[in-house]
């Protein structure tokens, strides 16, 4: 299927591991001129090494910058002055109960998960609308739908990217331009392997038992019964980012493994 991405110029922040580099290898493979983003130079590049094994002819640059404050964002807009697709995937979680969450970690969360892709949207979507053509995706989570207890933060914040993407939405009707949000499930990236390796060690477990155990106790309504891959969060993201998937605008898609017991 031809998704005519090719010439595409597509910007994924926080691309350099996980969702984000399988999302950038992907549209890369679809001909799509790609920048991936990270906060240091030795990451972007291992990034753009690793998407240039996959797809040998892939166009793929790289920009160094730390979204987690509005400089971050601007130093982006001074390298890439127009994007045709915008991915807001950068983003981090942290385990930690309610009463213990400073204000600190509310405004670092917020100030990553959320005014990032604000900042970046607000930028990106005067050029979209010029052309009559851009799509706009915020990678979100099922955490935004079932608020998790042991990181509220984090799932609020994800609460906040599908409303963003909606409200944007809203904004540009009856234009080229669509905005939706990627409501992913548990999923096999960098930073859940990390959390993986430090639940199993201290309990003498393998990952295995603890994956099986996780999905037993702590999301037993999957349906998928097993961390997603990557690259599965990364074809739902490509087929929205394409020009496919024009009549899709506003929504809120899941690809959770079933995790949300909801038909709708």
């Amino acid at each position: 299927m031809d998704l005519r991405l090719t010439k595409k110029v597509a910007l994924i922040t926080g691309s350099t591991a996980g969702i984000g580099l399988a999302i950038a290898r992907s549209l890369t493979g679809e001909g799509a001129h790609v920048y991936v983003n990270g906060r240091t130079q030795e990451r972007v590049d291992a990034a753009i090494t690793a998407i240039r094994s996959h797809v040998q002819v892939a166009k793929v640059e790289g920009i160094v910058a730390d979204l987690s404050w509005a400089a971050g964002a601007e130093a982006v807009i001074a390298q890439l002055p127009a994007v045709d697709v915008l991915v807001n995937n950068v983003g981090i979680f942290e385990p930690k109960p309610f009463a213990e969450i400073p204000d600190a970690d509310w405004n670092r969360f917020f100030e990553i998960n959320v005014m990032s892709g604000v900042r970046l949207t607000r930028y990106y979507l005067a050029g979209m609308l010029k052309k009559n053509w851009g799509r706009i995706i915020f990678i979100s989570s099922e955490s935004a739908v079932q608020i998790p207890a042991e990181m509220v933060h984090y799932g609020v914040t994800k609460t906040a990217q599908i409303a963003l993407a909606r409200g944007v939405a809203e904004s540009v009707a009856r234009t080229g331009v669509t905005a939706n949000s990627i409501l992913a499930g548990p999923t096999e990236s960098e930073g859940v392997g990390g959390f993986v390796d430090a639940m199993a060690k201290p309990q003498n477990k393998s990952k295995a038992e603890v994956e099986r155990e996780f999905f037993e106790h702590v999301r037993p309504s999957s349906l998928l019964k097993r961390f997603a891959t990557v690259d599965e969060v990364a074809a739902m993201v490509t087929y929205v980012a394409s020009e496919l998937s024009s009549a899709t605008n506003g929504a809120a898609l899941r690809v959770d493994g079933g995790v949300v017991r909801s038909i709708l």
